[in-house]
């Protein structure tokens, strides 16, 4: 077989999203306004949400997310479980928000947070639990859940990964209080760079709306300032600017309107990008056991849809080889990969400060060691799918002969 180009990831800009931007370019109203608060409706109501707020980066949507819990009491000191495995964006929301991160370690089988350790990590300071849905695998939310009914906690789904995903006939970012979204160029519904944050409540939306605007007092969900340049009946009360007074400490991270164009038109063909990726996934994921046991992948259960963002390859301890020596392999055979990560509190040298050591978390470690994963995007096909599965073959062939 002759080698095939397999790239990590791929962005759609469809035609109506040109025509988008043009009309944004031509109209000279490119900061926040119309196009992303249609884009807003238009995600929540894919998802069955009644709001959603957009922001500047997938990790701004965690931070936001995470930073409203001020307005309810907490602190710096407040304690946010999160997985140990996870790109460092979730480590690194959680201190944005001013708070402190509670690593709990994950489960091998589905690379998400080990729910049989979180009651234990649970303290009098933990204010929410922020799962992630790594690699699109649903986290076990019904446990999660269970553990935030029973102690008042408040849950934010990390769903940066987890566009598509079904569990139990529930979308990522629809099961806790609130979900957290990048839109960056290779996930499936992508603004370029971006973020948006899933709300069940309209005060959380106001907050939102609020922090992400330096914390300023104008909160409306459609601001006729910034949509229509009309007067705004709402904007002085008791003698003060609104839009000049600030109850909060907030952030700046709006999104602006050229990035909602291409989230617009990515939304309408949403379904069409899930179904060819998620085609590509189960295509491999399927036929992955036969690598056993030098390599394993994630398995998709009866009752989720693995969200199709990229495909996770984990070198077992049968295995003679090295995950940077397949990585390699890959590479040179036209394969694009990245690493599965690293466990934030002992693998990433910029969460030191918190004192944690190696061997807190052996799982997300050995994860970290010897993760991978490669791309299963809508621009390849099924043709490309076999050919990773025929180089990781012809690999296993020549370093375990």
């Amino acid at each position: 077989m002759s080698t095939m180009k397999v790239p990590f990831g791929t962005i759609s800009i469809p035609a109506r999203a040109k025509e988008l931007i043009a009309q944004a370019l031509d109209e000279r109203r490119v900061s926040c306004g119309r196009l992303v608060r249609r884009f807003e409706e238009a995600f929540a109501g894919l998802l069955g949400m009644p709001q959603a707020v957009a922001v500047a980066t997938g990790t701004d949507a965690d931070a936001l997310a995470l930073a409203l819990l001020h307005d309810y009491g907490a602190t710096p000191q407040s304690e946010v479980i999160v997985p140990a495995l996870s790109f460092v964006a979730t480590g690194n929301a959680v201190l944005h928000a001013r708070l402190t991160p509670k690593f709990v370690d994950i489960d091998r089988k589905t690379l998400n947070i080990d729910t049989a350790q979180l009651e234990a990590a649970v303290t009098e300071r933990t204010r929410a639990i922020m799962p992630v849905h790594l690699m699109g695998k649903p986290a076990d939310m019904d446990a999660i859940m269970a553990v935030a009914d029973r102690h008042g906690l408040t849950v934010v789904e990390d769903a940066a990964e987890a566009h598509g995903m079904l569990y139990k006939g529930k979308p990522a970012g629809a099961i806790g209080h609130l979900g957290a979204f990048s839109l960056y160029v290779a996930h499936i519904i992508s603004t370029i760079e971006g973020g948006i944050i899933t709300c069940r409540s309209e005060e959380h939306a106001e907050i939102l709306i609020s922090l992400r605007s330096h914390g300023r007092a104008c909160s409306c969900p459609s601001c006729v300032l910034s949509t229509s340049q009309t007067y705004c009946a709402k904007r002085f009360r008791d003698g003060q600017d609104i839009r000049f007074t600030f109850p909060r400490v907030g952030y700046s991270c709006k999104m602006n309107e050229l990035e909602a164009a291409v989230g617009l038109a990515n939304i309408e063909c949403y379904e069409d990008i899930v179904a060819v990726r998620h085609a590509n996934l189960k295509y491999v994921l399927d036929r992955f056991e036969r690598f056993a046991p030098f390599l394993s992948t994630i398995t998709e259960e009866p009752w989720e849809r693995i969200g199709p963002h990229a495909i996770p390859v984990v070198v077992n301890e049968a295995a003679s080889f090295s995950r940077d020596e397949l990585a390699a392999y890959l590479e040179r055979h036209g394969i694009e990969t990245r690493t599965l990560f690293a466990s934030m509190p002992t693998q990433c040298p910029g969460f030191a400060f918190l004192g944690h050591r190696e061997g807190e978390f052996p799982v997300a470690e050995y994860m970290g060691r010897n993760g991978l994963h490669i791309g299963c995007h809508h621009d390849l096909g099924l043709a490309e799918m076999e050919y990773c599965l025929h180089v990781l073959d012809r690999f296993l062939t020549e370093r375990q002969a």
